[in-house]
């Protein structure tokens, strides 16, 4: 069979994690093998840059966060990606390089096309079959990371106006590859989410992608 690489992007409390999490579980029991995993993280290099650029207290320089996310990413398609790929297997992917334009590109104000240029230098190119966008409002993101009565990381804890400029950078970057992106009001019911996903996936299965 071959291999399919689906990628949940959005901001901080959207649902991506419960969404990979629907899908992978339909996956295994429709009898396709699946690979989930994270960005950064997903490789145990991964896990150390996470720590850096999600819980450092000190400050990290704009773009060598942007570098420490590149080298991620790198080394976790090499590594985890490209050969679950290779082996026909659905790799279900929680965030990749749309959220370096979104956070490092909008967000930290860097230039937005050189850092996904370095992205795709790091990946050799590697696109998503298909990228699930959750969009909502930050206020309604942030009162469900509220809820969850965890500390915030260095990216969660950024101020509204930074929030605003990643959502916005998001719904730019769908807008400019609708084929890619399947947009979805992720203030919708989990199970409704779910279904539009699948939906979309199966389209993709059945064409053979």
């Amino acid at each position: 069979m071959t291999g399919l690489f689906v990628t949940f992007e959005g901001g901080d409390g959207v649902g991506k994690s419960t969404q990979a999490r629907l899908l992978e579980e339909w996956l295994v029991d429709a009898g396709r093998t699946v690979v989930r995993t994270r960005e950064p993280g997903g490789t145990e290099v991964g896990n150390l840059i996470r720590d850096i650029v999600l819980h450092h207290r000190g400050e990290v320089a704009p773009r060598a966060e942007a570098l420490l996310y590149a080298a991620d990413r790198a080394h976790h398609i090499a590594s985890v990606v490209r050969p679950a790929l290779a082996r026909g297997e659905v790799v279900i992917q929680d965030r990749y390089l749309d959220s370096s334009v979104a956070y490092q590109g909008a967000g930290r104000v860097l230039d937005a096309t050189e850092v996904r240029d370095l992205s795709l230098w790091a990946t050799e190119g590697l696109l998503p079959d298909l990228t699930v966008l959750l969009d909502l409002d930050h206020d309604a993101a942030r009162l469900r990371l509220d809820a969850d009565d965890k500390p915030f990381d260095r990216l969660e804890a950024e101020k509204a106006e930074f929030h605003e400029r990643v959502r916005e950078a998001f719904l730019a970057l769908a807008a400019a590859e609708p084929e890619r992106f399947l947009v979805l009001d992720a203030s919708r019911a989990p199970e409704d989410l779910a279904a539009a996903v699948r939906d979309r996936i199966e389209t993709l299965l059945t064409s053979g992608v």
